[in-house]
């Protein structure tokens, strides 16, 4: 039913946690369903330097949480904002119909978190 991919990432998520210090923060849920993802990061000259995520939810949505932090981490803002959900989904092998919304989740996620980014402290730095 899951990609291998899929898998991996449900099983060893990476960058689970909250960052502290972080410059933004972005929450999206899906109340259909009861899956939520929180998404923190901070940015440094622009780019996305470090990026965690807490999820509640199904196997979908922990693993395009845990993808999406990989593919965004030194990023620019928009570069990041450019990521879609069909790309997160393809880069874990897909996902079965039913779980198309983990993915999108997630990129509703980042672009709270993007959208609430503050400038990083002792810098001139303004997200893009």
């Amino acid at each position: 039913m899951y990609s291998p991919e899929v898998l991996d990432h449900f099983r060893s998520p990476r960058n689970a946690g909250t960052l502290k210090g972080a410059s933004g923060c972005g929450r999206a849920e899906n109340p259909g369903c009861g899956d939520e993802v929180e998404l923190t990061m901070r940015l440094e000259g622009g780019r996305i330097a470090d990026v965690r995520f807490r999820a509640r939810g199904c196997v979908a949505t922990i693993a395009c949480s845990s993808r999406l932090t990989e593919m965004v981490r030194g990023r620019s803002a928009v570069e990041a904002l450019a990521i879609e959900a069909s790309g997160i989904a393809a880069s874990l092998g897909g996902l079965p119909p039913a779980s198309g919304h983990a993915a999108a989740l997630a990129i509703q996620a980042l672009r709270a978190a993007l959208s609430s980014a503050k400038p990083v402290p002792g810098t001139n730095t303004v997200p893009a």
